[in-house]
């Protein structure tokens, strides 16, 4: 696990802040010190780009006071503390400078030793790379402990999160004063270990490869896919959709460059269906065409969910898990009748009308009727809360008779959920992919990349999920999160699905994952 970083202040208001690179992230970087206070020279090597960025931003300020989102003389005071720059030599006060050029280890490299040639001895040095190594940017200085990276989210003034991450060589004060210097301007940092993705490009692997997985195996289509993470799920876009407005050329090259970057490791291996998009030019919103089609004349792809199907005439809920719990609120809220029995031994969640419905475990509902001889097997994916979900997946067993599919739709129909019927895919659609999140989070944490707390944080607030992985799978259970883990493994038989040391020891000490 990754030692803690020593306490440290943030740079003063008045320190001069340099930063290098006028795009839309240097851009936001610049307005975000402005508005903490500092004196920002801006540097770009395009003629004219700095001075243009500079008027951009001052007039962005301007709207935000307009708007009411901002104090006029707050507006005006950042305003008046932006200035382009046209040489390296105008930095040469700075108390940090903000690289943020383009995504070139070598370009990076020459920039700072010429910094490093300007500046005085105690400026700091961030990096604002989202994929290189921070080593080694670093390694050409003769002074490396003066380089961390200081990695912002898009956009930078919206964006709170803050990735603070040490090379080999950086000083933990360093990293520790731009810790708190982030802060400071009103970011959340976390500190991060300099390996491939960092923390939030590399957990966030699973999200895209598990659906993408999915798709491959016709567990449904992609519409209906979206729509279960955002309704059963609480993400706030589908991971196709997602896929889609980042821009498949982007996440597929974000995904090999963390896939070459481990040597190979199957848990990053880029999707051949993806790859296929890429090839055929459908990028997504920016072509016009990706999963979904867009421009004028597109319709939007409408989930499919379960023909309505008469509610069951017996109900049964067993246990107090939080999933019988919530269909008992919801079954009572709607007027349905039905019964409560203590939990059973096989974990079943419920019967209706001669079906039995579990809460997958990573087993296909075809393979746990067969070991555990009840036909009528039909599985209920994960759902974030299963109180206010509106949408809800499920998969009966090849085993299952007709009419027993038909009375498990009935019943969580009746609970009021859309139902989405999927392919017997193992470990389901939510289920699988957030039990892979919470893996790589914990994988993540094993290597001493960042601490538990830093990467619940991260994905919370880098990429906007509802909830932490390691958090999230505290909920559902750490050994049930094994469990889906290990029945994934044994399913495919890939390394892909290998459980993570981390997670293996808190389960077998019985101790949660913070």
């Amino acid at each position: 696990m990754m030692s803690a970083a020593p306490a440290a202040a943030p740079l003063p208001a008045s320190a001069p802040v340099a930063v290098v690179g006028a795009g839309a992230m240097g851009a936001g970087i610049a307005q975000v010190a402005a508005l903490a206070g500092h004196p920002v020279r801006l540097l770009d090597n395009r003629p004219g780009a700095a001075a243009k960025a500079v008027d951009e931003l001052r007039a962005t300020l301007a709207k935000l006071a307009a708007k009411g989102k901002l104090d006029a003389a707050q507006a005006d005071a950042a305003a008046s503390r932006l200035t382009a720059v046209a040489s390296l030599d105008a930095l040469a006060d700075a108390a940090l400078v903000v690289e943020a050029i383009v995504e070139n280890l070598e370009a990076k490299r020459a920039l700072f030793r010429d910094l490093e040639a300007r500046v005085g001895e105690h400026c700091l040095f961030g990096t604002n790379t989202s994929s290189i190594s921070v080593t080694a940017i670093a390694a050409g200085l003769a002074r490396p402990e003066r380089l961390a990276g200081l990695h912002f989210f898009n956009p930078a003034p919206l964006m709170a999160l803050v990735e603070i991450v040490s090379g080999l060589a950086t000083d933990p004060a360093v990293a520790a004063t731009l810790f708190a210097t982030a802060a400071a301007w009103g970011k959340t940092p976390v500190h991060a270990r300099s390996t491939p993705g960092f923390i939030v490009n590399r957990v966030a692997r699973p999200y895209y490869a598990e659906a993408l997985r999915l798709v491959s195996e016709g567990a449904a289509d992609t519409a209906t896919l979206d729509a279960l993470y955002r309704e059963a799920g609480g993400f706030r876009m589908g991971p196709f959709e997602l896929m889609d407005l980042i821009g498949h050329d982007v996440n597929f090259a974000v995904t090999s460059s963390v896939w070459k970057a481990y040597y190979h490791d199957p848990r990053f291996t880029p999707s051949l269906v993806q790859e296929e998009l890429v090839n055929a030019g459908y990028l997504g919103r920016k072509s016009g065409r990706g999963f979904y089609a867009y421009g004028e004349g597109a319709t939007p792809a409408a989930p499919a969910s379960a023909a309505p199907a008469p509610c069951p005439a017996t109900i049964t809920l067993f246990g107090a898990s939080s999933a019988a719990n919530a269909l008992a609120q919801r079954l009572g809220a709607a007027g349905v009748a039905h019964g409560r029995s203590p939990a059973a031994d096989d974990g079943r969640l419920a019967e209706a009308d001669g079906a039995v419905l579990y809460v997958t475990d990573g087993r296909t509902a075809t393979r746990r009727a067969a070991e555990s001889g009840v036909a009528a097997t039909v599985l209920i994916d994960l759902a974030l809360d299963y109180a206010s979900a509106p949408r809800l997946a499920l998969a009966g067993a090849l085993q299952c008779p007709e009419a027993a599919r038909t009375a498990a739709i009935g019943l969580l129909q009746a609970a009021g959920f859309a139902v989405a019927e999927l392919a017997d895919v193992p470990g389901l659609a939510l289920m699988r992919t957030v039990a892979m999140l919470a893996n790589e989070a914990a994988d993540a944490v094993n290597q001493g990349v960042c601490s538990p707390d830093a990467v619940d944080a991260a994905m919370r607030l880098g990429t906007n999920y509802p909830c932490g992985p390691l958090a999230w799978a505290e909920r559902i259970g750490p050994a049930a999160v094994v469990a889906v883990l290990g029945h994934l493994a044994a399913t495919y038989g890939e390394d892909r699905y290998r459980i993570s040391p981390f997670l293996q020891q808190r389960v077998h000490a019985g101790k949660d994952l913070h």
